[in-house]
């Protein structure tokens, strides 16, 4: 209850600033003002704008349906707003997304929220530019290429099954995405980055994350102080490792250069990166990969659930792989290739349920699209509902088909994990995180929901309201 009073003050007090600074600002010229057309839309009131419809239709998991889609209808694929105290526009479409992420460092750079840069760091690749994008994404790269993957498949084998013979091998229900957001956080800190930290850490993170979102207003009580709390404690965990790790690698005892945090350190022996820069790109790693993926596997299992014949055709294809191995064998990336309808089955739970909604660019420039001026430093908001629920690129856009991804799919209209010079750098650990999850426990388990309808929400990800709860029982040898 004190919680809640603490954030209703919170947001009065965040109101309350931004109306006054509205006042403020009324009788001054707005941000990068352009002689050229705006794009047709509401801005809204001074600073706040549509910032409460928006959040309001966040919070339901509805965005799309209740903010994007009526705008849509009433102004066409673009259109202006104003959002956080930024003037925005926002576009659909498969076109719009390839202009505005292919043109990322020469039309626009990436630009999130005052809240999200302060809390995954300023030094993290999601700030960097240019050059030094460049940069940290080749040491990333390192450890995700496909030499990199096949290292980690055996690791990730083994971190699912000693899992799930200790958490689900002794219990009859389980919450299916908050275990496999513990599973994923173990398979990123242990698996990727090669690091161990005490239990409790996970939730560390997970207030963290609470804030990414929130208006930054650091009030006693709010989900920004909590958060802004919660990252200094990480931070000061991963310094004391940062520097414990870079004094062994400087004594000739690292011994796991393979590891992306040893690349990172490498990096930082080397010059190339700075302290601040190795525990800020920590930080998102853990957020990027863990919170996604959990939200992935959860909806392919939902999928699954309420498609019998696709759960059949899947269970085949795995079963078809474990009867090729030896007893206690782990899979090989090449058995992971091997499972082309798994991947179809959640490639199509991420177009209808992707885990990221869109994200933020910024103008550098004026830019001339589509009959429209976007001024310089205006916001841009590209969505992937905007090309995902779309007839023009996939047939019956709202039924679940697998299938259609046996056919090439436009460039730019599938984007779960974005694009062009951004595309997440972890997408292909992702994949094999969900194939392989999904491979020992569709073999090992019979399952079924305890919640078929329950609501999905977000904070600021979605996730399933209740958990995805599910009865699990070890099927015979």
């Amino acid at each position: 209850m004190t919680i809640q009073i603490c954030s209703l003050l919170s947001w009065a007090l965040f109101c309350s600033t931004a109306m006054l600074l509205a006042i403020f600002l009324k009788h001054r010229k707005g941000c990068g003002k352009s002689d050229g057309k705006l794009p047709p839309g509401e801005m809204g009131l001074p600073w706040i704008g549509e910032t409460i419809e928006f959040y309001r239709s966040q919070r339901d998991n509805q965005l799309f349906e209740e903010f994007v889609q009526p705008r849509i209808t009433k102004y066409g694929k673009i259109f202006k707003t104003r959002l956080m105290g930024s003037p925005t526009i926002i576009v659909n479409g498969a076109e719009a997304n390839r202009f505005f992420l292919s043109n990322e460092f020469k039309l626009v750079v990436s630009s999130w929220p005052t809240a999200s840069v302060q809390l995954m760091g300023i030094n993290s690749i999601m700030e960097k530019q240019g050059e030094k994008h460049r940069c940290l994404r080749g040491i990333i790269a390192t450890s995700l290429g496909p030499a990199g993957l096949e290292i980690l498949v055996p690791k990730i084998c083994d971190s699912v099954q000693l899992y799930l013979d200790k958490n689900w091998n002794v219990r009859e229900e389980i919450s299916l995405y908050h275990s496999t957001k513990a599973l994923t956080f173990t398979i990123v800190l242990e698996c990727l980055l090669g690091l161990n930290f005490e239990p409790g850490t996970l939730n560390t993170f997970e207030r963290v994350l609470e804030g990414v979102f929130a208006p930054p207003i650091s009030f006693p009580g709010s989900k920004f102080s909590r958060a802004k709390k919660a990252r200094r404690e990480i931070k000061e965990m991963l310094i004391k490792v940062v520097r414990e790790k870079r004094k062994k690698m400087e004594s000739g005892l690292g011994g796991d250069e393979g590891m992306l945090f040893s690349q990172l350190v490498s990096g930082m022996i080397r010059g190339e990166i700075s302290e601040e820069e190795v525990v800020d790109n920590v930080v998102l790693l853990v957020f990027a990969a863990h919170d996604t993926t959990s939200f992935a596997i959860a909806m392919t299992f939902k999928m699954l659930a309420e498609h019998p014949d696709c759960h059949s055709l899947l269970l085949q294809e795995h079963d078809d792989i474990m009867n090729k191995r030896r007893s206690g064998e782990n899979l090989t990336m090449e058995d992971t290739k091997k499972m082309k309808y798994t991947w179809q089955v959640a490639r199509e739970s991420m177009r209808l349920f992707p885990p990221i909604f869109g994200s933020f660019r910024k103008a550098i420039a004026d830019i001339e699209y589509e009959g429209f001026t976007i001024p310089k430093g205006w916001k841009v908001l590209w969505t992937t509902y905007g090309t995902h629920y779309n007839e023009e690129y996939f047939k019956d856009p709202l039924t679940f088909n697998p299938r259609r991804f046996e056919e090439p799919i436009p460039p730019y209209a599938y984007l779960p994990f974005g694009g062009g010079p951004r595309l997440c750098a972890g997408n292909q650990l992702a994949k094999l995180n969900i194939l392989i999850f999904i491979h020992y426990v569709v073999t090992r388990y019979n399952w079924s929901l305890l919640c078929p309808g329950e609501q999905i929400t977000m904070d600021p990800l979605p996730f399933p309201s209740h958990g995805m709860p599910i009865k699990v029982s070890l099927k015979s040898s």
